[in-house]
């Protein structure tokens, strides 16, 4: 069965790289130019993703050890982790395919209820993380127009407080989940979806016991080990600020000019951080297409010209973070393949 859904995980995977090299928005005469462009700094880009993987695996061993201990070694660890975020790139509306894939894996070293609890916290964490990651971002840009460097006009002005609330209505829905759990209320939801009523009745019945045992773990991690809980919250909001060192290279590249000295270079940043944050905030909206194929896309190109920069590097930025992804997904389908598991 384990055999069986890792090739069907790996078929996924597979179909994804190939729907992903054929739809880039540049020809392979383009593409090409881009990545003679990019130079060593596509190195420094794949590099900087590799850490923070590592810091996605540290969170997830952070939850793991929150409760109890764990045989699963780093490495074998990382592997799944990257194998997993793979897998989500892969599937619509993400979370789909890596999460299963992880908790399977995971399995091997714990009890299910135990790898399905951490796999739960783990996603519900990254979320959470994001929440915070797009809250920060809104002050940020207030900030910024408030001293004279973004335009600050109605109609953004509306957007950054729908922004503003949606981000605190996300990490209220979070804390509660947090502190009561929040996979049984899942199933009592997806129990109310018409075509999906009485599988989800059926399972609910059938696993009651499981269910309020991970959703126990889950709360526990909150209320019981809070110095597990905001090391793992850490590293995931790290992670996030991190990545924006992607964008920023990029922007050196194109010798964008933001100011003198090191205010202009901390400038460029922020302007990274923001590009990031309401690019991943328009993609995770359009969650439901696999790779969030022309979302993220989007996001740029609205983003990079809304903070006075030109087509062209959004075009730019978007075709590198797409190659980046290409690389990294056929790292974790080969990992999937390749790699063994080691205690």
């Amino acid at each position: 069965m384990k055999r069986r859904l890792n090739n069907l995980f790996f078929a996924i995977g597979v179909v994804a790289i190939v729907v992903m090299f054929f739809t880039f928005d540049v020809s392979f005469i383009q593409l090409w130019e881009y990545i003679k462009k990019a130079d060593y700094w596509l190195l420094g880009i794949l590099i900087l993703w590799f850490l923070l993987y590592v810091l996605n695996a540290l969170s997830w061993r952070t939850i793991i050890r929150g409760s109890g201990r764990c045989s699963m070694s780093f490495g074998t660890l990382l592997r799944f982790t990257i194998t997993g975020f793979a897998l989500n790139y892969a599937t619509p509306v993400g979370l789909l395919g890596g999460e299963a894939y992880k908790i399977m894996n995971a399995a091997q070293f714990m009890d299910v209820r135990r790898a399905t609890s951490s796999v739960v916290l783990f996603s519900m964490m990254h979320i959470f993380s994001h929440f915070w990651f797009w809250l920060t971002a809104v002050v940020v840009y207030l900030v910024l127009a408030c001293n004279g460097y973004l335009v600050l006009n109605a109609p953004l002005s509306l957007l950054l407080f729908l922004t503003f609330v949606f981000c605190c209505g996300g990490i209220y829905l979070f804390v509660k989940g947090y502190k009561y759990g929040l996979v049984a209320k899942m199933l009592r939801f997806v129990s109310r979806i018409p075509g999906l009523r009485k599988w989800g009745e059926r399972f609910t019945e059938r696993h009651r016991e499981d269910l309020l045992k991970i959703d126990k773990q889950i709360s526990e991690l909150q209320s019981q080990n809070k110095r597990s809980f905001y090391a793992s919250f850490f590293l995931e909001y790290f992670g996030r600020i991190l990545q924006s060192f992607e964008i920023f290279f990029m922007l050196l590249l194109f010798g964008v000019n933001v100011g003198d000295g090191l205010w202009g270079y901390m400038l460029a940043f922020l302007y990274s951080f923001l590009i990031l944050a309401f690019t991943s905030l328009f993609a995770n909206l359009l969650g439901f297409l696999p790779m969030q194929l022309g979302g993220r896309e989007g996001g740029f190109a609205i983003s990079v010209i809304q903070l006075g920069m030109t087509g062209g590097i959004a075009m730019f930025v978007g075709v590198i973070c797409r190659l980046r992804e290409l690389f990294w997904i056929s790292v974790g389908m080969l990992l999937m393949k390749v790699g063994k598991s080691c205690a």
